[in-house]
Protein backbone atom coordinates (compact mmCIF):
# COMPACT_ATOMS: atom_id res chain seq x y z
CA UNK A 1 0.00 0.00 0.00
CA UNK A 2 1.48 3.42 -1.08
CA UNK A 3 1.01 6.75 1.17
CA UNK A 4 -1.21 8.07 -1.34
CA UNK A 5 -3.52 4.58 -1.22
CA UNK A 6 -3.69 4.78 2.39
CA UNK A 7 -4.48 8.75 2.76
CA UNK A 8 -7.30 7.95 0.05
CA UNK A 9 -8.55 5.05 1.86
CA UNK A 10 -8.72 7.04 5.20
CA UNK A 11 -10.87 9.63 3.34
CA UNK A 12 -13.07 7.54 1.50
CA UNK A 13 -13.88 5.54 5.68
CA UNK A 14 -14.29 9.10 7.37
CA UNK A 15 -16.94 10.48 4.68
CA UNK A 16 -18.86 6.73 4.74
CA UNK A 17 -18.42 6.93 8.33
CA UNK A 18 -19.27 10.83 9.02
CA UNK A 19 -22.64 9.73 7.12
CA UNK A 20 -23.65 6.52 8.84
CA UNK A 21 -23.28 4.63 6.21
CA UNK A 22 -22.48 0.82 7.22
CA UNK A 23 -24.08 -1.23 4.55
CA UNK A 24 -22.02 -2.52 1.69
CA UNK A 25 -21.94 0.47 -1.24
CA UNK A 26 -20.45 -0.49 -4.66
CA UNK A 27 -17.84 1.79 -5.98
CA UNK A 28 -20.31 3.92 -7.62
CA UNK A 29 -22.13 3.98 -4.95
CA UNK A 30 -18.96 5.25 -2.79
CA UNK A 31 -18.41 8.06 -5.05
CA UNK A 32 -21.48 9.22 -5.21
CA UNK A 33 -21.13 9.61 -1.60
CA UNK A 34 -18.05 11.19 -1.75
CA UNK A 35 -19.29 13.79 -4.01
CA UNK A 36 -22.78 14.94 -2.06
CA UNK A 37 -19.66 15.89 0.88
CA UNK A 38 -17.50 17.74 -1.58
CA UNK A 39 -14.61 14.93 -1.82
CA UNK A 40 -13.34 14.48 -5.28
CA UNK A 41 -11.73 11.13 -6.28
CA UNK A 42 -10.54 10.20 -9.54
CA UNK A 43 -12.55 7.82 -10.67
CA UNK A 44 -14.87 4.64 -9.83
CA UNK A 45 -11.93 2.66 -10.56
CA UNK A 46 -9.63 4.27 -8.46
CA UNK A 47 -11.91 4.02 -5.18
CA UNK A 48 -12.34 0.32 -6.55
CA UNK A 49 -8.38 -0.08 -6.75
CA UNK A 50 -8.17 1.43 -3.23
CA UNK A 51 -10.66 -0.78 -1.10
CA UNK A 52 -9.51 -3.56 -3.02
CA UNK A 53 -6.00 -3.09 -2.07
CA UNK A 54 -7.02 -2.65 1.63
CA UNK A 55 -9.28 -5.67 0.82
CA UNK A 56 -5.77 -8.24 1.03
CA UNK A 57 -5.35 -6.68 4.61
CA UNK A 58 -8.44 -7.61 5.77
CA UNK A 59 -9.47 -3.93 6.24
CA UNK A 60 -12.29 -4.53 3.73
CA UNK A 61 -15.03 -7.33 3.20
CA UNK A 62 -15.64 -7.27 -0.32
CA UNK A 63 -18.82 -8.21 -1.05
CA UNK A 64 -20.39 -10.10 -3.95
CA UNK A 65 -19.31 -12.76 -6.68
CA UNK A 66 -19.37 -10.77 -9.90
CA UNK A 67 -19.06 -7.42 -10.75
CA UNK A 68 -20.72 -4.38 -9.33
CA UNK A 69 -18.50 -5.74 -6.30
CA UNK A 70 -20.03 -4.01 -3.03
CA UNK A 71 -17.07 -2.83 -0.32
CA UNK A 72 -17.43 -3.30 4.10
CA UNK A 73 -15.06 -1.77 5.96
CA UNK A 74 -14.04 -3.70 8.45
CA UNK A 75 -13.87 -2.34 12.19
CA UNK A 76 -10.16 -3.02 13.05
Amino acid sequence: MTPVDHGEFERIRDVLASAGIEEPLSASDIVAVLDEHGVDVDSTHRVATVLGRRAESGAVEVVGENPPYRYRFVDE
